[in-house]
């Protein structure tokens, strides 16, 4: 995290961000929760919670344009971006 975005990055993530904003508009839905580092303060995990990994990619798909950007403009405020994982919760 660029220590200078850090308010921006953090408005951007959030459960009322941009991103869940975009997300919302897709079925499937349910959650963004945006994490900090207890350790490293420049050091965040956002999670993403979807019904199905189909419905995530669709979102992607049928609001490309808008998602490129979205990414686009996140991009300027990090260092890095590692993808964990997909996860599936179980009940």
């Amino acid at each position: 995290m660029k220590p200078d975005r850090v308010e921006d990055f953090e408005s951007i993530y959030r459960e009322d961000g941009d991103w869940a904003e975009l997300f919302r508009e897709g079925p499937g839905f349910v959650s963004t929760t945006l994490m900090k580092d207890l350790r490293d303060p420049r050091r965040y995990m956002v999670a993403d919670r979807w019904t199905g990994e189909e419905l995530y990619e669709e979102v992607k798909r049928t609001h490309a344009a808008r998602y490129d950007a979205l990414d686009r403009r996140c991009r300027t405020m990090i260092e890095r971006e590692t993808e964990l994982g997909r996860f599936d919760f179980l009940h």
